[in-house]
């Protein structure tokens, strides 16, 4: 185990340094590009198994809920090392829960938007003084790409009806956050998750943001009937809530598209408590909160 993964602030060169140290320590790991961001950064899926039919989790949709890129590196290192040593994630024998279950990691959706939260606008390059006009030069609240764009606003669901909520808000053109697109799946980043999906069929997706202790699994008549049962196994397992979400997050959402597209279940987990971004200090508290849920996530 390599703690001091968890110990640094994700910036691109930090997850990519982390990525081939998990590849070189762990044979069961295959890396491949998705995608690529605004700025040119790589999207890299993380498989534990066969990609097709997996359980996906997705981290940093938002630049500053960057703490469960970390999350989801920790986690997949657990189940590496599991499978490497026969040992167990919180009791469960990992070889043989994966004996008939594969898994995804997309650590980090939004390696801008991150990278944008964490040193500010300088790293956005070219995009700088964009960045800098829009966000009043604070980019400590920043959650969108590099486009302006919230990508949890830009999936292919109920697009419409945000659309109108969004005008209705004064919401209308870039922004740090909430500004869904000039139209649905106008991102790269939204696109090579939607090419994703739509190329390996996971059979569940799990996104992750922050903060609240919450877990969504509803998306109107789309959802799939055992989504409640799994998600209420979820929230027993983890401490977290059920709930809906309402107003400009009602629609838009990886987990909405996911639902409407696929009619398999999608969730959203809010991790940990507090005010975005969640710091390095509070790592260990939520892992170990949630440890057990996402291995039983992957086997649901």
């Amino acid at each position: 185990m390599n703690e001091s993964i968890y110990k640094t602030p994700p910036t691109y060169a930090h997850v990519c340094e982390a990525i081939d140290y998990l590849k070189s320590e762990h044979a069961d790991l295959k890396v491949f590009p998705i995608g690529r961001s605004v700025l040119g950064r790589e999207i890299c899926a993380l498989s534990v198994g066969n990609p097709m039919n997996a359980t996906l989790f997705v981290g940093a949709t938002h630049g500053l809920e960057w703490l469960t890129t970390l999350l989801l590196l920790r986690f997949l290192e657990d189940v590496l090392e599991g499978l490497k040593t026969g040992g167990c994630v919180s009791e469960i024998d990992v070889r043989k829960a994966l004996r008939n279950r594969s898994l995804v990691v997309v650590p980090c959706l939004n390696p801008d938007g991150v990278e944008i939260a964490l040193t500010g606008a300088g790293s956005a390059g070219c995009k700088q003084a964009f960045i800098d006009g829009i966000s009043g030069g604070n980019t400590n609240i920043w959650q969108a790409n590099a486009n302006g764009v919230d990508l949890n606003h830009n999936f292919d669901a109920g697009w419409c009806l945000l659309k109108e909520m969004e005008v209705k808000s004064g919401i209308d053109s870039p922004a740090p956050t909430r500004y869904g697109g000039p139209h649905a799946h106008s991102e790269p980043e939204t696109m090579a998750m939607a090419t994703f999906c739509m190329t390996y069929q996971p059979r569940t997706l799990y996104a992750m943001h922050s903060q609240g202790e919450e877990i969504y699994y509803r998306y109107g008549d789309k959802t799939p009937d055992r989504s409640q049962l799994m998600a209420q196994i979820l929230a027993s397992s983890s401490g977290y809530e059920l709930s809906t979400p309402t107003g400009l997050a009602s629609h838009g959402g990886l987990k909405d598209w996911f639902i409407e597209k696929f009619r398999r279940p999608g969730f959203t987990i809010e991790v940990g408590r507090g005010k975005n971004p969640l710091g390095l200090d509070q790592f260990d508290k939520i892992y170990n909160k949630i440890q057990e849920m996402l291995i039983i996530a992957t086997l649901l």
